[in-house]
């Protein structure tokens, strides 16, 4: 009886095992079915689109970098251009000792000791057989040293490349302005499929403002690549009969600046190293003959291996050559203004063409014993109008100022542009200030500090106190004097180039807004004025008289400093930047006029004497006299 038990119980253990090999089989053919189907699937039914992803991990694309395009002067001359310069270079994988190299490198002078840990982390992120620059824009005997011992460097070599030149230096060195490494802040502003991590950038004037339009699209080309990204040749491939696309890249667009390069460089050579700003412009189209900020600097700087050091003199410089005057800088425009109050005066009727009013050498406003003075302690006597404009009186202009009113007098210097952008294609540009009574009150915090008073009007009316503008606004409020009201917005470019096939594009001249008078006759009062000031009997009248050619023009000498009421200045004592700023503005020829002028010479003491011969050197230049 157990012996049929145990038969039972083997019986039973025999089937138990065949069936788990017969599930087990079947599991396994199962997923051997699996695995053929997803071979078919891999290997016939989607090997076309596997297979260019596989060719697509062997090919690699690589960029090729756009000429940037050119910049030249309204005459054609070369202001930004490429030229070709040899950068030092290191492939690290060749070199046996890194940091014996680089103390020989140091020995010839040809790397920055400051620049060594950064030139090592910068080894350290980036694949082995990548080259990477070691010095850019290596001068005549740099060249030599290194070629003279060439041999003892493996995996170093010069390599010729493109760099950005500036053939008038400081002359455009902030309306061409310069370019510049790839910041954080120019990759939130570039689109970054256009442009290599070693690539160069405009970082202010031109350079910067056009960058779109300068830079051009970047081409590619496509190589074999092994798995670690390296090139590799294709006669070492075994597949010969790839196909390899390759783009070219397109350059960037040349442009043609309103600037002409001689009024630059004579207004950089007047100024003579001096704080100040000369600015041009063409009255009939609002086109920028010249825009000069001083002191400059060399723009080629930053392609010659610039130091933090240096650049740090540069910024910390206290005449600021980094800093653009023309548009950047805000002025008190002084005596400037008074042509203009002059017109507002006779437009609503404060004045007229023969009313005279007493100037005794200063003023005071009725009830208050404070005087306002005069630029002539002796007074300028009985005075009009067009003599007060000529003599620039300061106390005519403190009773019509008072009469006009600091809200009527804002508006009509706002109708010139005074106090507000031009929107030139530059960056930075500052707005200046036209005060009223409606800025003050949203201006200042304290409530005893937005009431607008009388006197804040007395000085407002000689262009002083709150009031502010550029040079460049200056330049275009006279150009708007010399039209008899008409304006037209400031500009640089003259035109784009398509760098393929020459054709340009013109850019076309904006009107603004006419200034609108009751009658010519006040704009011709006016302009008579201005011409008697440096042909008359003016405050300029030694810089004009003789010339061949009409003119007109207006001075004016800003204080830097406050006074006392009883106290003079004592020149002699005072510290240079304490003297008065020299502003003066002229257009020319008179009845026909082609060119306005806006000449800020910082602590210049006196706008007549200083800043008026600059003016008219401009002027005789573009004339041709």
């Amino acid at each position: 009886m157990s012996e049929n038990k145990h038969l039972k119980e083997h019986n039973k253990e025999k089937t138990l095992f065949l069936n788990r090999i017969l599930i087990s089989s079947l599991i396994g053919l199962f997923l051997l079915i699996i695995i053929v189907i997803r071979l078919i699937q891999l290997q016939v039914l989607e090997y076309d689109n596997f297979s260019q992803k596989a060719q697509g991990n062997r090919i690699n694309l690589r960029a090729t970098l756009p000429p940037r395009g050119s910049i030249f002067d309204r005459n054609g001359n070369t202001l930004a251009e490429n030229i070709t310069a040899f950068q030092l270079e290191i492939i690290p994988e060749q070199v046996i000792d890194i940091n014996k190299t680089f103390e020989a490198l140091l020995n010839l002078d040809l790397i920055d000791p400051i620049q060594i840990e950064t030139l090592k982390k910068q080894i350290k992120k980036t694949q082995k057989f990548r080259s990477i620059t070691l010095r850019s824009n290596l001068n005549d005997e740099e060249i030599a040293r290194f070629a003279a011992n060439r041999a003892n460097f493996s995996g170093i070599d010069l390599k010729p490349r493109l760099i950005r030149h500036y053939p008038y230096k400081e002359y455009t060195s902030h309306v061409v302005g310069y370019v510049g490494s790839i910041s954080k802040k120019d990759q939130l502003r570039l689109n970054q499929s256009f442009y290599h991590p070693d690539e160069k950038t405009g970082k202010t004037g031109t350079e910067y403002f056009n960058e779109t339009k300068l830079h051009g699209k970047p081409g590619y080309y496509q190589f074999i690549a092994n798995a670690r990204g390296r090139e590799i040749s294709l006669n070492e491939d075994r597949k010969n009969n790839i196909f390899l696309e390759n783009k070219q890249a397109l350059p960037g667009a040349n442009i043609f600046l309103t600037i002409d390069i001689n009024l630059q460089i004579l207004a950089t050579k007047l100024l003579n190293g001096r704080r100040g700003s000369v600015v041009a412009i063409d009255p009939n189209n609002g086109q920028v003959l010249t825009l000069v900020s001083s002191p400059a600097f060399d723009p080629n700087i930053f392609n010659e291996n610039l130091t933090t050091d240096k650049y740090n003199d540069l910024q910390q410089n206290t005449d600021q050559p980094l800093f653009n005057r023309a548009v950047l800088g805000t002025y008190s425009p002084g005596s400037i203004i008074k042509p203009i109050l002059g017109l507002a005066a006779l437009q609503l009727g404060v004045t007229n063409l023969t009313q005279r009013h007493i100037c005794k050498g200063y003023y005071s406003l009725p009830g208050n014993t404070h005087r306002y003075r005069d630029w002539l302690s002796s007074g300028h006597g009985s005075i009009n109008l067009h003599n007060a404009i000529a003599q620039s009186c300061d106390v005519f202009f403190y009773e019509i100022g008072g009469q006009i009113g600091i809200d009527r007098m804002h508006d009509y210097l706002d109708q010139f542009g005074l106090g507000q952008k031009t929107n030139i294609e530059l960056t930075g540009e500052r707005t200046g200030l036209i005060p009223s009574t409606s800025w003050k009150k949203n201006m200042f915090s304290k409530k005893e500090d937005k009431t607008w008073f009388p006197g804040e009007t007395v000085i407002a009316s000689i262009g002083q106190g709150y009031m502010l503008a550029t040079p460049l606004q200056l330049a275009s409020a006279t150009a708007a004097l010399a039209t008899r009201g008409q304006r037209y917005k400031p500009t640089l470019i003259s035109a784009i180039e398509n760098p393929i096939n020459s054709e340009k594009i013109i850019t076309e001249s904006q009107e603004l807004n006419r200034i609108k008078v009751d009658s010519q006759s006040y704009w011709e009062e006016i302009i008579s004025a201005m011409h008697n000031v440096m042909q008359g009997s003016g405050t300029a009248k030694n810089v004009g008289s003789g010339a061949p050619y009409e003119m007109a023009g207006k001075s004016g000498t800003v204080q830097v400093i406050s006074v006392g009421q009883e106290e003079e200045y004592d020149r002699e004592s005072l510290d240079e930047r304490f003297q008065d700023h020299a502003l003066f503005v002229a257009f020319a020829p008179l009845n026909n006029p082609e060119i306005a002028v806006a000449v800020i010479v910082e602590n210049g003491n006196s706008g007549s004497r200083v800043a008026a011969p600059i003016a008219k050197s401009i002027m005789d230049e573009y004339l041709g006299y």
